[in-house]
């Protein structure tokens, strides 16, 4: 196991809700789970006082809000506010948009018909699906829609958080192919948001599932089943520990696999509710008897799916479930009952696909379900009685592992994620994960000359590969040339994919560098490296290409000097122990070669030196040179071009600034609006009021209320920010100065009695200094009661003055400036009792010179018996300094 963990590449993470340690205070990560109909934020953020993982919830309180973008009247609604008009403007409300991106026209064109939803679809240049909105002109991508869902998503946790927030991690169902991932990743961009990475949902259940457990005394295989709003799946997941080494000790890591992952994206809970709405709209139209189908009618649909999603809830807890649908078509209302018996019946073919998934996981991985330690459920569709049933069926087992929230486990597992990826938060537990591709690619070569072994198709990454991971693939070719990537036609395709072709590159600038090196000597063919990257979040791509070409040249070398050396010594031994006669032919025609150059003794030494220092080696270059590599896809699966983005990133910004404008206009008009009955309550209730103000002023001032609230509801119902904010303020110029005098009249009074208590206690204080604190200086002292002394006679003054005015006047004083008199007072005597008593001064005694052995020897060995002077002892240590080295040195490593 330990070999394995050192080949595998670890990704720490997470967390202990014990003990996190934030390294920035202000920082903090999110992760968002992007359902089909619902979408869950969750927040790290180790601000004290909070918990440190934790669910957003929105401007409803609730822990989801639904992926929903309307259009109406010119303003446009996210979430909650898209929500409350979903039943009476099915049309302007868009849903399902996470699962029309990348998608054909025609997809998105069945999807939207099999669910009822009346969107009028254009198809853009892409041939993907836009939605033309409300106005007729106007037409926004899926890319577009699903920006504005993840930019409140953001908003969402920002408000949680209560800082800046633009990190986060978004969880992607596993059988997003690559045009869905690249579209919520571009989705992200377009919101402003810095895409940490995206996970796949079994991923995060796993990280919520592993993150407090302790596998070093037992490894298991555990699957994860989760029934969603439209998809199925089962992912295996083995979990296990391995043992390193940290600061010399020995500690257990665990860590989980992915090992293999299987589903049904057709199938959901939106499937089991369809069956029934299909159900209760036959009824309908059997009660209204004349041959219309209410299927027809947009709005109908739009009510009735909005009850039967509350029945199908109603029926996981009990029996029987009612439905109640008022004025669903035509004023007429729909009232009817179904049992849970009957429901199962509608969705008989349903039960057994569910299990699809998990057959296939168990029959993949060659396990058996005696092996399998837990089959944990997630999912808000795991919730029905009768999928439960089959699940406990097919494993033999009379009770199913709940352990994780079947709806935060994904969401709370990415946040996770998403704070070990983070800068500004380490983290003190972990747990490796190892997640692979769901799909395998293939890569294809085509051009002018491929060899035909490279023309076919190369696996690239199979199947369950880890992630992330980077690689090359070389050809040996000398021209331009095609690469396409394609999913692995040996498993299954991502749904709705037509060709299993997804990216096509030109690889070009070959064909130049090989006729650039042509002429040169090359020791090989020339070859192309392609090198692909498969990102963290499942993105594969063809990063960069370079020629590398291989030359063999002869090249002249200094030669090294131990070879100079023997050579020299060669030369000179051979001519002074060879006769002439003896003289080899090769050394005659190393004579002959001079040519019959005049050979002077310096002539003959400067060639020996230039025969002597350099020589001649076959030496091989490599140069690598840099290709152009030109992405050539297009479709429904290609991103945004750049104008498009740009275009699109501008009308985005344009949307934001006018809802933050809408948003600042309903907040000032909710202002006003609470102002005119707050003050109207205040008037009437209070008679304190009448104290404080005249009857005309009273009078004069409930006509201007009334006249403001006229044209609230009038006039003002379309009025801007800055027309409320203005009546508002005129309203506060008249109320304003009558509220504070009342307000005056009770908190001045407490105000300056505060002040007289405070004066008499300051007394005692000056009193308890002079006996417990006699080193305070008397000229602080006076100073405190000289100040003291000024605050009461202002005060009687003040108060004096008060009493000769007219309560309807302004207040000669306020109780705001008795508060900040006494507290300026209080600060003075503060200072004073901190001044810190002086320490007793302690005379030092004479000092004496000690007298050391040496001196008293010295001493005694003076032939004038008296003590050696301090002259003395400096001529000794001239003395001693005048030993040896060696001496000086060990007495100074003796003294250390």
């Amino acid at each position: 196991m330990s070999r394995f963990a050192a080949r595998i590449q670890i990704l720490l993470v997470l967390v202990s809700t014990f003990s996190l340690l934030l390294i920035p205070s202000e920082s903090a990560v999110s992760s968002i789970d992007l359902g089909s109909e619902w979408m869950k934020v969750a927040v790290v953020n180790l601000k004290p006082g909070q918990s440190p993982i934790s669910i957003a919830i929105n401007e409803m309180s609730k822990r989801k809000s639904p992926v929903l973008v309307a259009f109406h009247g010119g303003n446009r609604l996210v979430g909650e506010e898209a929500a409350g008009i979903v039943a009476r403007y099915p049309d302007k409300v868009y849903s399902f948009i996470r699962d029309m991106i990348g998608k054909l026209y025609k997809n998105a064109k069945d999807l939207t018909s099999s669910l009822y939803l009346p969107y009028d679809l254009v198809e853009d240049s892409r041939g993907a699906a836009g939605f033309r909105i409300d106005d007729g002109v106007t037409v926004y991508t899926p890319e577009e829609l699903l920006a504005m869902v993840l930019s409140y998503g953001i908003t969402l946790a920002e408000s949680h958080a209560r800082v800046p927030l633009k990190d986060a991690v978004i969880t992607v169902p596993p059988y997003f192919g690559q045009p869905e991932r690249r579209g919520i990743l571009q989705a992200a961009q377009l919101a402003g948001i810095n895409v940490l990475s995206l996970i796949n949902e079994h991923a995060g259940a796993a990280l919520q599932y592993g993150i407090d457990k302790d596998f070093a005394n037992e490894s298991r295989h555990v699957i994860f089943y989760d029934m969603g709003s439209t998809s199925a799946y089962a992912a295996l997941v083995y979990f296990s520990a391995y043992n390193t080494k940290e600061f010399g000790k020995t500690v257990s890591v665990n860590q989980f696999q992915v090992k293999d992952v299987r589903w049904d994206s057709k199938l959901g809970g939106q499937d089991l509710e369809l069956r029934l709405v299909e159900y209760f709209a036959d009824e309908f139209n059997k009660q209204l008897g004349n041959g219309f189908d209410v299927r027809t009618s947009p709005k109908a649909m739009a009510k009735l799916k909005k009850q039967v999603k509350r029945t199908k809830e109603i029926l996981s807890a009990n029996t029987v479930a009612p439905i109640s649908v008022e004025s669903l078509y035509d004023d007429l209302d729909f009232r009817s009952t179904i049992s849970r018996e009957k429901f199962e019946e509608l969705c008989a073919d349903l039960w057994e696909r569910a299990l699809v998934p998990l057959k296939e996981v168990l029959r993949n991985s060659g396990l058996k379900i005696d092996d399998i330690y837990a089959v944990e459920l997630i999912g808000g569709a795991t919730r029905v009685p009768k999928l439960q049933a089959k699940l406990q069926e097919f494993l033999g087992r009379n009770d199913l592992d709940k352990h994780l929230d079947a709806d935060e486990a994904i969401v709370l597992g990415a946040s996770l994620h998403a704070a070990n990826l983070s800068d500004g938060i380490k983290l003190n537990r972990r747990l490796g994960m190892i997640d692979g591709s769901t799909y395998g690619f293939v890569l294809r070569l085509d051009g002018p000359d491929i060899l035909e072994d490279e023309n076919t198709d190369m696996l690239l990454i199979p199947r369950m590969k880890k992630m992330p991971i980077k690689l090359f693939r070389s050809i040996k070719h000398n021209k331009d040339f095609e690469a396409s990537l394609s999913y692995d036609e040996a498993n299954e395709l991502p749904p709705g994919v037509l060709s299993s072709k997804f990216a096509q590159y030109s690889v070009l600038g070959l064909t130049e560098t090989s006729e650039k090196y042509a002429a040169r000597n090359l020791s090989s063919p020339i070859k192309a490296n392609l090198h692909f990257s498969l990102s963290r979040s499942g993105v594969i791509s063809l990063d960069r290409a370079e020629a590398v070409i291989e030359i063999t040249e002869w090249v002249e070398v200094p030669r090294k000097n131990t070879t100079l050396e023997n050579n020299t010594a060669e030369s000179f031994n051979a001519s002074t122990e060879t006769s002439p006669g003896n003289t080899s032919q090769g050394n005659a025609e190393s004579l002959n070669s001079s040519d019959d150059v005049d050979i002077s003794p310096d002539a003959t030494k400067g060639k020996q030196d230039t025969d002597i220092n350099t020589e001649k080696i076959l030496k091989k270059k490599t140069f690598r040179v840099p290709l152009k590599v030109v992405a050539k896809s297009s479709g429904p699966g290609s991103v945004l071009s750049k104008d498009s983005f740009s275009e699109a990133k501008i009308r985005l910004d344009a949307l934001d600034k006018k809802d933050a404008e809408r948003r600042k206009t309903a907040e000032l008009k909710n202002s006003l609006e609470e102002y005119i009955y707050s003050t109207r309550e205040k008037i009437e209730d209070n008679a304190e009021v009448g104290k404080v103000s005249s009857e005309e002023e009273r009078s004069f001032f409930e006509e201007k209320l009334s006249e403001v609230q006229e044209w609230l509801y009038t006039d003002g119902e379309d009025a801007s920010a800055s027309e409320f904010k203005e009546r508002l303020e005129s309203l506060k110029a008249i109320g304003d100065p009558i509220f504070f005098r009342l307000n005056e009249l009770t908190a001045r009074p407490l105000a300056c009695e505060h002040a007289r208590l405070y004066l008499n206690d300051l007394q005692k204080i000056v009193n308890n200094w002079e006996m417990n604190k006699p080193w305070l200086p008397k000229a602080k002292t006076e100073e405190v009661l000289s100040e003291a002394e000024k605050l009461r006679n202002w005060l009687e003054e003040k108060e004096e003055q008060q009493k000769r005015t007219s309560i309807l006047s302004t207040p000669i004083f306020t109780s705001e400036e008795v508060y900040q008199k006494v507290t300026k007072l209080q600060d003075k005597v503060a200072t004073v009792n901190r001044i810190p008593k002086p320490k007793p001064k302690i005379e030092k005694p004479p000092k004496e010179e000690p007298v050391s052995q040496e001196n008293s020897t010295g001493t005694s060995n003076n032939t004038s018996g008296e003590p050696t002077s301090e002259t003395g002892q400096t001529t000794q240590d001239s003395v001693d300094s005048s030993h040896t080295g060696t001496d000086q040195e060990r007495a100074v490593h003796d003294e250390l």
